[in-house]
């Protein structure tokens, strides 16, 4: 995609965060469109209420198989990942799992990225063989392995990029085309990188899901999902695994993501502005080993961003000079920037995934994916950014001093 038509698309895109998937016009003229915080709707008569649950007219029954804060931001999310329909969850776990499951029966096959969120991993790994459903992990950076890899009863091919934590990338329109002619749905965990930087489906995919507690809330305040794809697809999810384990998302957290969407395209810029300056700063602190972010020449795969992605995202993973204990130390040692799981929220936010977020993994698996006991991943938020780099520096510096000693 040329830079210009994506500046194109993403200045559309910035608007369509605050107007798109409008809801009707409330009848007494509000800006803001109102919360049905209800868990039930009244039918005005019998016939109603069984038409309404035979399918045969359109309408409201009740929170959990449909609820108009819902719809409206299922509607705006749909139409920003370029999709004719959405279903929001509870979580984003909610999401990914009603959407999987949805799709395969036992003896059925799929493809998993070796390099996914902790609890995505667990989920294809261990509850899905329970449930006689095989989940194949490779290495999808180099794209023939999905061909390689596919089978008559693969069902889908799922991956993150940039991947959780260490942010390896992975190319989608090639994986779509080593897919061939595959009936596999292609699923692309778009959390890290929002519909305005990264819009999975003009380059394949046939199905994006979000962690929307991240960047599309924004805030800090909700755990919820959602998943994009066509409505046939949507209509199966929401009827059947959704609606049947009730992974539903409340109208409330509905109401504070769409109030959270309006300001993406803005906290989208700071962020990655802010993240840039961070990883500035990191390179040439001594204590740092490794660098892993996309926005930097040496990255793998360096050459997506511009291309399929167009910034290089406000998430950064690195390696110390140290050993766990010395992570853990400089973790202690920072003061304004908090030791929490998730991203995308106004506060920046650092972890240890080995111990937290990918925990689920073996060692074995930690090791294979790249997750060493010292790599750290910081979700760079709103800060001023020098407020930010000084935190690090002082911490930095408090465990670089303990390191020269014991050199």
């Amino acid at each position: 995609m040329s830079a210009d038509k994506q500046s194109t698309e993403h200045h559309q895109l910035a608007t369509q965060v605050i107007h798109g998937g409008k809801a009707p016009q409330d009848p007494e003229g509000a800006l803001v469109a109102p919360l049905y915080q209800t868990s039930t709707f009244k039918f005005s008569h019998s016939d109603q209420g069984s038409a309404r649950f035979a399918g045969e007219e359109p309408g409201y029954i009740y929170s959990r198989l449909g609820n108009p804060t819902v719809t409206q931001l299922e509607t705006r999310v749909a139409a920003l990942e370029g999709f004719s329909a959405a279903a929001a969850s509870a979580t984003g776990m909610g999401a990914i799992a009603a959407t999987t499951m949805a799709l395969v029966r036992s003896g059925d096959h799929v493809l998993v990225s070796d390099a996914i969120y902790g609890c995505s991993f667990a989920l294809f790994s261990d509850l899905f063989e329970r449930f006689g459903v095989e989940a194949e992990f490779i290495d999808m950076a180099d794209a023939s392995q999905v061909t390689k890899h596919l089978r008559d009863n693969t069902r889908f091919v799922f991956l993150e990029t940039p991947a959780n934590p260490h942010l390896k990338l992975l190319d989608i329109a090639a994986i779509k085309t080593a897919m061939g002619a595959s009936a596999a749905k292609l699923i692309v965990d778009n959390t890290f990188m929002t519909p305005l930087l990264q819009h999975p489906k003009s380059l394949g995919a046939d199905i994006v899901i979000h962690s929307a507690t991240k960047f599309l809330n924004g805030h800090g305040d909700v755990v919820a999902g959602i998943v994009c794809g066509d409505e046939e697809t949507i209509a199966d999810i929401k009827m059947t695994t959704l609606k049947d384990m009730g992974a539903t998302m409340s109208p409330h957290d509905a109401w504070l993501i769409l109030r959270g969407l309006k300001t993406l395209d803005v906290r989208m810029q700071r962020h990655c502005d802010n993240a840039e300056k961070v990883v500035s700063f990191l390179q040439q602190h001594e204590l740092i080993k490794k660098i892993y972010y996309p926005g930097l020449a040496s990255h793998p795969k360096h050459d997506l961003v511009g291309s399929q992605m167009q910034r290089a995202g406000a998430v950064i993973a690195f390696e110390l000079h140290s050993d766990e204990q010395g992570a853990r130390a400089f973790l202690d040692a920072l003061d304004m920037i908090a030791l929490a799981v998730s991203l995308g929220d106004a506060e920046t936010l650092i972890q240890h995934p080995a111990s937290m977020t990918h925990s689920p993994y073996t060692p074995e698996a930690r090791q294979a994916a790249g997750i060493s006991d010292t790599l750290l991943r910081i979700a760079v938020g709103l800060e001023d950014a020098n407020d930010i780099i000084a935190d690090l520096k002082q911490a930095l510096d408090s465990v670089a001093s303990r390191w020269r000693d014991s050199a």
